[in-house]
């Protein structure tokens, strides 16, 4: 890992130069890999930017907002665009189409803070720069789905590969492009990165958008961000943690089935638990999560998060399914 680092941050400073640069944190391992990196490289010429999407999981802006800063020190920057994403995302259920607007909409964000962080620098004695660079943690997983690698069909756009606009205004940073997400893991731990960051089950950058089959609404994102949190929180506690790559959460939106709750007839959404098992995301296993934890899980989803009536689980592996539904 020590020879990768050092590579990585020579080639870095080649591209770089004295110019400036943001990286757009995501809350993943990745990107704060990826940040941690380019910091060490470049130092106050890399201002960190995370966009508040309105997409994530519970708790998740907070967090990012604590853990990153608290474990780097780095400059960061917050862009509350949820308004912005949940007009774009509006009447769209195709997810192909889903991941071009989340990665459209990042690009707009991320050029609205580098004018305001270049606004700011105006006006300081010590000013940092227009930033020309943008920082990714695109993994070569990511390359290989969105069609990148050489002879490979493009399975779906990740937002920060085929997502990306065609007027892009940055030269893309992407050190992690060759890699792994255990190399990355990794990596992650020799630059210094707590655990609690380096070993977060991986999530989408598109978020919870992509973990509804349907139309994204404020009702949706709230009915799966419950049923998430608690899958997350019990996985946790039976201490899976580890053993399980990552557990999406899926709304089936567009679906509904009858149910008895309370005495009285429901008619409500099924949620699909995806909890999976992998080395490098290229493929992977369904896991065999005890039944006493999925009982715990499925009976707390259909007690606390209201309209839900069925829990689901998914047993299929990568291929033929996708880690994500969408």
């Amino acid at each position: 890992m020590r020879n990768i680092i050092d590579e990585q941050i020579e080639l870095i400073r080649a591209q770089i130069g004295s110019g400036h640069a943001i990286c757009g944190l995501s809350g993943g391992v990745d990107s704060a890999v990826a940040a941690a990196l380019v910091q060490r490289a470049i130092g106050d010429h890399l201002t960190c930017v995370f966009v508040d999407h309105g997409l994530l999981r519970k708790g998740e802006a907070e967090q990012v907002e604590h853990d990153f800063v608290a474990a780097t020190g780095v400059d960061l920057v917050v862009v509350d665009a949820q308004a912005d994403f949940a007009a774009a995302l509006a009447g769209i259920t195709d997810p192909e189409a889903k991941r071009k607007i989340i990665g459209r909409e990042f690009i707009r964000a991320f050029e609205q803070a580098a004018r305001r962080i270049a606004e700011s620098d105006a006006t300081d004695p010590d000013p940092g720069g227009t930033a020309e660079f943008l920082v990714q943690g695109t993994l070569y997983p990511d390359v290989v789905e969105s069609g990148g690698g050489t002879g490979t069909a493009n399975i779906k756009s990740h937002h920060n590969v085929g997502g990306l606009p065609t007027d892009l205004g940055f030269t893309l940073i992407e050190p992690l492009r060759t890699l792994f997400k255990d190399e990355v893991r990794a990596l992650g731990a020799e630059l210094g990165l707590p655990p609690e960051i380096v070993w977060r089950q991986p999530f989408p950058g598109p978020g919870l958008a992509i973990r509804i089959v349907g139309e994204v609404t404020p009702d949706r994102l709230r009915i799966v961000r419950e049923a998430d949190a608690i899958a997350r929180e019990e996985l946790t506690v039976a201490g899976l943690d580890r053993q399980i790559w990552q557990c999406p959460v899926v709304l089936l939106a567009d679906v509904r089935s009858v149910g008895v709750q309370g005495d009285e007839r429901s008619y409500g959404y099924p949620i699909v638990l995806r909890p999976v098992t992998s080395e490098d995301a290229m493929t992977a296993d369904w896991a065999r999560v005890p039944d006493a934890v999925l009982a715990r899980i499925s009976g707390r989803i259909t007690n606390e998060v209201q309209q839900i009536n069925r829990v689901v689980l998914d047993i299929t592996s990568k291929p033929p399914g996708t880690i994500e539904w969408e």
